[in-house]
């Protein structure tokens, strides 16, 4: 099985280790692959002070840390210290080892500490950003973005961003259709895109206007393959195309057009992962005008084009299942 490795630190809400240990701890019998192995890390083993006056007690080190194939730091004590050698040592031993390395929310600055950020793209919470700007200017540091895929290296946002990394990873290590069934285990939207913005104005209907937007998602995601404009929506949402698209913005954090983008993307996932239609077939089973279209959008959501991530997946699928 896949390991996974999340350290716990004194004085962390517990959330984060939370949605760690919710995606990739709880089993999984009703998929037919090998499911992660989690395991709970301190820097010294046994018990640790959580908020709420709780202790978690854990006999894995920072030796079973650095093991995992996937090494996940949740976030850091105080984002005005520099974390320990110790842990600085354990990251960049599972680094140069090959493991995937993750942050979530302030973790990024642990990852940063250790040198695995330098010259790379990232991100943490907005609120942190511009410290870790300061702080380690090697670093690209994006506030803008919910996470940031970098291969062997991600950081995410706030806390509720790290659920949308760990469902990426689960779906580029088992497929679509599979991280499509832990989100709706977990009874929350399957994909949100690692580009949409971290700070949305509304996030929850707080009026009909939005619950009227909400219609018109709901909407678009079940007729994909129509032609649907700003337009389309608008009148499916009863309102004017320049009021739409502000409270869509709000609702959101993005434009209607990049949101439908993303979402006819995602899903054609699923037909690359498990047919042999051809990529243009697929291009207009999810809506796009053109396989040029299609492949143009592809390439810049997934970083691959379709081909290619059809024969990544089912080269890694195959052997996922076989083992």
């Amino acid at each position: 099985m896949p390991t996974v490795s999340v350290l716990a630190y004194e004085g962390m809400s517990v959330f984060e280790t939370g949605i760690v240990t919710e995606v990739f701890g709880l089993p999984r019998p009703e998929f037919d692959v090998p499911w992660y192995d989690l395991v709970l890390c301190a820097e010294r083993p046994g018990p640790v002070r959580v908020i709420g006056g709780a202790s978690l007690h854990t006999p894995h080190g920072l030796d079973d840390f650095a093991a995992a194939d996937t090494v996940i730091v949740p976030g850091v004590p105080d984002v005005k210290d520099d974390p320990s050698p110790e842990l600085v040592d354990a990251l960049r031993r599972a680094h140069e080892r090959g493991a995937r390395v993750m942050s979530i929310c302030s973790g990024a600055f642990a990852l940063a500490a250790a040198g695995l950020l330098d010259g790379r793209r990232a991100t943490t919470h907005w609120r942190y950003a511009e410290r870790l700007r300061r702080r380690y200017p090697a670093v690209d540091v994006d506030p803008d973005v919910l996470y940031v895929d970098g291969g062997d290296v991600l950081t995410s946002a706030g806390s509720a961003a790290g659920l949308d990394l760990c469902l990426h990873i689960v779906r580029r290590d088992f497929g679509a259709a599979i991280a499509n069934a832990v989100a709706r285990r977990l009874v929350i939207q399957p994909h949100r895109d690692g580009g949409q913005a971290q700070f949305v104005e509304a996030p929850v209907a707080a009026d009909p206007d939005d619950d009227r937007v909400a219609g018109s998602v709901a909407w678009a995601l079940a007729n994909l393959t129509a032609t649907i404009t700003v337009e389309t929506l608008a009148r499916r949402a009863h309102m004017s195309p320049r009021t739409y698209l502000r409270h869509f913005a709000r609702a959101t954090g993005t434009s209607p057009i990049r949101w439908l983008t993303g979402q006819r993307v995602q899903a054609s996932l699923a037909l690359l992962e498990t047919s042999q239609a051809p990529v243009e077939e697929i291009a207009r089973a999810v809506g796009f005008d053109t396989p040029v279209t299609y492949r143009h959008h592809f390439g810049r959501t997934m970083r691959t084009s379709p081909s290619a991530y059809r024969r990544a997946f089912q080269t890694n699928g195959e052997g996922a299942r076989r083992g």
